[in-house]
């Protein structure tokens, strides 16, 4: 199926969730969602780029209504303390977009509750958040996007002692880290949309990746505080080989809005190997596709949030 911006629906009275938006895809689809005239609430950690996310979606997509609400992924208390704000404000959500992660930092570190930066933030914030919020999207019959990356290929399942603070891989391998949280994102798409199904709710759940996009993540993802030299090297790479932002979007746009799109699909580029191109229906790795590890996975993130995901 060939798809556009301009296949997107009128999304008057509709409202979306984005976590990320201080630049990169989370910036570009709350532009794109946007300027279809969703209501937005977008997340970030910090404030001040915040403020300027939001003056930049007021430049791109003028009339957008645009919240911002606190949030920090890697903090299991700030995930529910923000959800929290969600559901008292909102008695529905349309979209959620989770989007929001961080990339191969040098070093290990851990987030608030003690587990692996990346499979905490990516995976374990993302699972709490999405089940915190749950009664506002089973009650508005949601659509909920899950963004994965081509990344979840280059591992074959999952060490699910990561999920645990004292599980943590030693000696700490920064990509195989990543590419597990990812693979996991992934399975907690396609699990979310066949409990939903089971359930018999008309809530869809859709992985989507950007292929290779230049944003800031390549830059500053290498380290934990800022600008490095492999971060630089990295983001120079991919500003001649990789598509834009607004590109690298397109699929979380068309997972997150084409009515075609019944739950359990995976959108990525079109392109060779989807690194690029227009959005269109991918294949997961068959780990991804994996349904007694997405079970094993689901189980072992709901022992680590202390909560049951009961859908």
């Amino acid at each position: 199926m060939s798809w556009s911006t301009h296949d997107i629906p009128d999304l008057t009275g509709k409202r979306a969730l984005i976590t990320g938006v201080t630049g990169g895809l989370g910036l570009q689809t709350a532009i794109g969602l946007g300027r279809a005239g969703a209501d937005l609430v977008v997340t970030a950690r910090d404030e001040r780029k915040a403020e300027t996310a939001v003056s930049r979606i007021a430049d791109k997509a003028a009339g957008a209504h645009v919240e911002v609400v606190s949030l920090d992924l890697a903090d299991l208390a700030d995930v529910r303390r923000a959800a929290a704000e969600v559901t008292k404000a909102y008695d529905r959500v349309d979209i959620l977009v989770n989007n929001a992660g961080i990339m191969v930092p040098p070093r290990y570190s851990s987030t608030a509750d003690g587990f692996e930066l990346q499979i905490g933030t990516n995976h374990i914030g993302h699972f709490a958040w999405t089940a915190a919020l749950w009664p506002v999207l089973r009650d508005s019959s949601a659509r909920i996007v899950s963004v994965a990356s081509l990344a979840h290929t280059a591992v074959g399942s999952i060490d699910l002692t990561s999920l645990t603070p004292e599980g943590s891989p030693q000696p700490y391998r920064r990509w195989q880290s990543y590419g597990q949280s990812k693979l996991a994102n992934l399975l907690f798409a396609l699990e979310l949309d066949r409990r939903a199904k089971a359930a018999g709710l008309d809530v869809v759940s859709v992985g989507a990746h950007p292929g290779y996009a230049a944003t800031n993540i390549t830059k500053t993802g290498p380290t934990s505080s800022g600008l490095s030299l492999p971060g630089m090297g990295m983001h120079q790479v991919s500003r001649i080989i990789a598509q834009s932002a607004a590109a690298g979007a397109m699929p979380l746009l068309m997972a997150a809005t084409d009515p075609r799109l019944s739950g359990g699909e995976y959108v990525g580029p079109s392109g060779i190997r989807g690194l690029r191109g227009k959005p269109k229906i991918v294949t997961p790795s068959r780990a991804a596709r994996d349904e007694e590890l997405a079970r094993d996975l689901w189980s072992a993130s709901e022992s680590a949030i202390g909560e049951t995901f009961d859908v």
